[in-house]
């Protein structure tokens, strides 16, 4: 789950930026697209993704045998994951081999771990190219992306799942704190926290499989240590 939410928020932070007509957002662009070529070589995340898909198909399948569920509603979700499933087994699993083998983006990826190491001086083909016009860098943009919009899609596919399958209830954070002990006997892979708009506190969430801790902090202007709060905390709260 921890890789999922991390792809998520690299592809969502590429697909903005690639839509920026700017230099320095096209190198958010390329920067978002190799972290998320980092993530994907670190063990089998295409796997990992094809499995859940099968789970939450499966899950939706048992659905249908219930009398309260919209069956046409059910039956679109299911197609979508369908579809999802079917363009990510399509591309194979060396699909993230012609982004490897691409000298532009190695070179790019090999100077990124210095700091400042992808400026004019250093690679001076990476700057020629961000001063194309922004149609070329677009499509350029767009190409490379492609090797992983199949897998990304379905990890977007399958948090807005994990997200929608649940709801939420109300709590009270007594003195700031909050304790849960999760139940065995079901499957839970995301905890999420709403607060009222407007409230000055953020959640930090610790736990394991079987229990978890919220405590709400009070962050003021980052010269001081960010504290816990006092105060009784109203909050939302969906085990996903």
């Amino acid at each position: 789950m921890r890789t999922f939410l991390r792809l998520e928020f690299l592809y969502r932070q590429l697909c903005y930026q690639a839509e920026r007509n700017s230099a320095w957002a096209s190198r958010d662009a390329i920067d978002g697209l190799l972290d998320i070529v980092a993530i994907l070589s670190r063990g089998d995340v295409r796997g990992d993704v094809l499995k859940e898909l099968e789970r939450q198909l499966f899950m939706l399948e048992r659905l249908q045998k219930t009398n309260e569920v919209d069956i046409t509603r059910l039956q679109g979700v299911t197609q979508k994951l369908q579809k999802l499933r079917g363009s990510l087994s399509a591309i194979g699993p060396k699909y993230l081999q012609e982004l490897k083998d691409n000298e532009f983006l190695n070179a790019i990826r090999h100077r990124s771990s210095i700091p400042g190491g992808t400026c004019a001086f250093d690679i001076p083909e990476y700057t020629h190219w961000l001063r194309q016009n922004f149609d070329r860098r677009t499509h350029d943009v767009a190409v490379w992306v492609e090797a992983v919009r199949p897998l990304c899609d379905a990890v977007m596919g399958l948090l807005w799942i994990v997200r929608n399958t649940k709801q939420s209830g109300k709590r009270i954070a007594s003195g700031g704190v909050y304790q849960h002990s999760m139940n065995r006997e079901t499957i839970n892979g995301l905890i999420r926290i709403a607060l009222p708009t407007g409230v000055e506190l953020y959640p930090e969430i610790s736990g394991s499989q079987h229990r978890f801790s919220v405590r709400f902090m009070r962050w003021d202007s980052g010269e001081e240590k960010p504290a816990q709060t006092g105060d009784d905390v109203e909050f939302e709260l969906t085990i996903c």
